[in-house]
């Protein structure tokens, strides 16, 4: 898949995300977390006033830290995919 396209895919993908109004899973919104956190090269520190989610946050990055960013993307897309075709 070219750049462009994984790009396009990506962006799609965290929009269906954003317009989706019931709760995600806790483990599914932490790979979520990760995965945009490192296709987006953004490693700011969580921002949550509790720190236990932080915890959860910075546990999750940290599984993550392997992945590139065009991995990271891929691996977005495809929680995205197989969360939406298993709940409709």
């Amino acid at each position: 898949m070219s750049s462009n396209n994984l790009d396009i895919e990506f962006q799609e993908a965290v929009a269906r995300v954003n317009a989706h109004k019931e709760p995600f899973p806790a483990d599914t919104l932490l790979k979520l977390y990760a995965y945009y956190k490192k296709a987006t090269n953004d490693y700011g520190r969580p921002k949550s006033k509790k720190e236990i989610i932080n915890a959860f946050k910075t546990n999750a990055l940290f599984q993550a830290k392997g992945l590139a960013e065009d991995e990271a993307k891929q691996a977005y897309i495809d929680l995205v995919t197989n969360y939406f075709l298993y709940r409709e």
